[in-house]
């Protein structure tokens, strides 16, 4: 195994002192492992004070193809040292041929360039929202949008409005309406949700935050049956699960499904940039209008030539043939722990949420311990823990994490 290379400036502060540093300058809305990172290079990062880690998180999916690939920090440097931001006031460009890439990346038409994940799905909910008083003609103020439970689309107040994650939503109110929650994976409890009212159904294929819930086979081209009859638009939010992750470009392509609304974000900036963007059918796009939706930084040139360099990489189907072969890896080697410490776990992919016996600790718990073995994961939701390595990561990599894992469980 490798790690970052290239000389590593004298670290002037501990791990310990820096943690301790940002106690009173950091609002307290995370609570990190405790390590501090100062390089990385490909699936390696490396703290102030010289120890690696194997990245196994890969910043909840925003580093699909590891940190500092390459192609994309090439593509970087070369659109900092030409342009770098315009607004949206001007064309430049960069962004006509991002746009076109990534509509033919995903089989849609149009786009929308924005920055982060959560200002994607802001974005999808007001699109769907015009579409239903422009074309589907119902009535002022009085659109719903139908959400499943466990849901995680971002923590903006409006997102949280229809969040039953305790942490995320409690103290924020007033809520947003608008919105009916249903149970994920329960397609007849959808149907019965719709009406004339629905503008659309807001999904994640597979629910990452909720500890990487896959539904059943079906329940993707069920959805795309019943919005479709409903007249309503089907939303998939793709901003962990898209971009190669699951062994697909998408992960509705498992069932050859094509959303009215996709919405990408985390990998589509090479873990350099953020980058997010809403793609979708071309007649749903065309209701907004200059003046009602915009971003200064959506879509900016150096967003515009990583997210096209990040095209280029999935265009190949290199990565998402990875994520398919070495995802098997990954679920034989799962299968290996069940009943020994492991109680249960799902995987697609490079992508895994894994159940901890309760009596061996908490997710926290576990983490921590992998951290001693120099290996980064994070918990989610008491003894679950999610595994999402780079697409870049070797089978021997992939293995070695495993074992560290069966040491750690005892």
């Amino acid at each position: 195994m490798t790690a970052p290379t290239g000389t590593r400036p004298a670290a002037t502060r501990s791990s310990a002192s820096l943690i301790k540093a940002e106690a009173p300058v950091l609002a307290h809305n995370y609570h990190p492992l405790p390590v501090v990172i100062s390089r990385a290079e490909g699936v390696w990062v490396e703290d102030v004070e010289g120890r690696r880690y194997l990245d196994m998180l890969a910043g909840y999916s925003a580093l699909n193809f590891g940190h500092r690939h390459p192609a994309l920090i090439e593509a970087a440097h070369r659109q900092l040292d030409a342009l770098t931001l315009t607004s949206r006031a001007f064309h430049h460009d960069r962004l006509a041929g991002f746009a076109a890439a990534l509509a033919d990346l995903t089989g849609l038409d149009m786009v929308l360039p924005m920055n982060t994940g959560a200002e994607a799905v802001e974005s999808g909910i007001k699109i769907a929202r015009k579409w239903a008083y422009d074309v589907k003609g119902v009535p002022a103020d009085r659109a719903t949008i139908v959400v499943a439970g466990g849901n995680f689309h971002g923590r903006t107040t409006t997102i949280v409005s229809f969040s039953d994650d305790k942490d995320a939503r409690a103290g924020f109110g007033p809520y947003t309406p608008g919105f009916r929650t249903v149970p994920y994976n329960d397609l007849p409890a959808l149907e019965a949700a719709l009406d004339e009212t629905t503008a659309a159904v807001l999904i994640e294929p597979i629910q990452g935050e909720a500890g990487v819930l896959i539904p059943d086979d079906g329940y993707l081209a069920g959805v795309r049956a019943a919005t479709t009859r409903a007249g309503c638009l089907f939303i998939a939010d793709e901003i962990q699960s898209g971009l190669g992750r699951t062994g697909t470009t998408l992960a509705v392509d498992h069932e050859g499904v094509l959303p009215d609304l996709l919405l990408l974000g985390k990998a589509l900036g090479g873990g350099i940039i953020p980058v997010s963007a809403v793609v979708g059918r071309r007649d749903v796009m065309s209701v907004l209008g200059p003046g009602q939706h915009g971003s200064t930084f959506g879509g900016n040139p150096l967003a515009a030539a990583v997210g096209s360099a990040v095209i280029d990489l999935l265009a190949t189907g290199e990565y998402q043939s990875r994520a398919t072969d070495l995802g098997k890896v990954l679920h034989a080697g799962l299968t290996d722990l069940l009943g020994n410490g492991v109680t249960a776990f799902r995987a697609r992919g490079l992508w895994a949420g894994i159940d901890i016996d309760p009596a061996l600790g908490t997710g926290r718990t576990l983490s921590e311990r992998l951290l001693s073995e120099g290996i980064l994961v994070k918990d989610t939701h008491g003894s679950t823990i999610r595994l999402a390595p780079p697409l870049t990561i070797t089978e021997a990599e992939l293995t070695s994490a495993l074992s560290s894992l069966r040491r750690v469980l005892g």
